[in-house]
């Protein structure tokens, strides 16, 4: 599966201001992530795990260095044009779910493709194949307060495969969910890694997560402390 590079940081520096000082996240980050992977940043709070995340997915901008994605590189973009490399190519999986109460499940996974101007016909295929996916076909005119915390993840996973992203970011996806459902929810993204060759890459101290993923790179006071292959545990 691994034909090429999907990620590469080189010399990437996150600092925030402090007082008169400055708070360094990340210190000196170079990665090479390939097309395909399942991929894990590991660490406790405060690690830099999830400043990473958002810098690969271009929410966040470094301080210096250079976070190459899907071939662009994300430190020379605007806010228009980082704004369109993530609707276009990019997934987004957040423990808190957000999705848009007033909205249908089907809404709300419709909403990415909206915002790519996709018509309605392609539009409601994408979504009806999306939520087969995730087993949620029957809660298409449900809405969010309806479900249970597990279905709103699918959803969620639904919204962010949608329109079929080459990259998911996945920011402790499992964090609000009980150890059945958590592994219902990366069963099925082991399942989308394999069958769509998506890369999936997580922020996360869960063990659960861990034991699936096939890479864990450990991040320690903003430092890559360890980057290694792991044969996931749990499949």
């Amino acid at each position: 599966m691994k034909n090429g590079a999907l990620i590469t940081t080189s010399g990437l520096v996150k600092q925030y201001p402090v007082g008169r000082g400055h708070f360094t996240a990340l210190r000196d980050i170079d990665l090479i992530i390939e097309r395909g992977e399942f991929t894990g940043l590991v660490g406790p709070s405060g690690s830099g795990k999830t400043t990473l995340l958002n810098i690969i997915g271009a929410l966040d901008f470094p301080t210096s260095g250079s976070a190459v994605v899907l071939g662009t590189d994300t430190t020379k973009l605007t806010h228009k044009t980082a704004a369109r490399l993530r609707t276009e190519h990019i997934g987004f999986i957040f423990q808190t779910y957000n999705l848009l109460p007033v909205y249908t499940v089907f809404e709300n996974v419709e909403l990415p493709l909206l915002l790519l101007g996709m018509d309605q016909g392609r539009r409601k295929q994408a979504v009806m194949d999306s939520l087969e996916w995730v087993g949620l076909t029957d809660k298409a005119k449900s809405r969010p307060a309806q479900l249970s915390g597990g279905e709103s993840q699918r959803v969620a996973v639904a919204r962010a495969m949608v329109k079929r992203p080459g990259l998911v970011l996945a920011d402790e996806p499992t964090a609000n969910l009980d150890v059945e459902n958590s592994h219902n929810i990366l069963k099925m993204m082991v399942k989308l890694n394999k069958e769509l060759e998506t890369t999936f890459l997580f922020a996360t101290h869960d063990q659960k997560v861990i034991d699936y993923v096939r890479r864990k790179i450990t991040l320690i006071d903003g430092k890559v402390a360890e980057d290694i292959q792991t044969t996931p545990k749990s499949q």
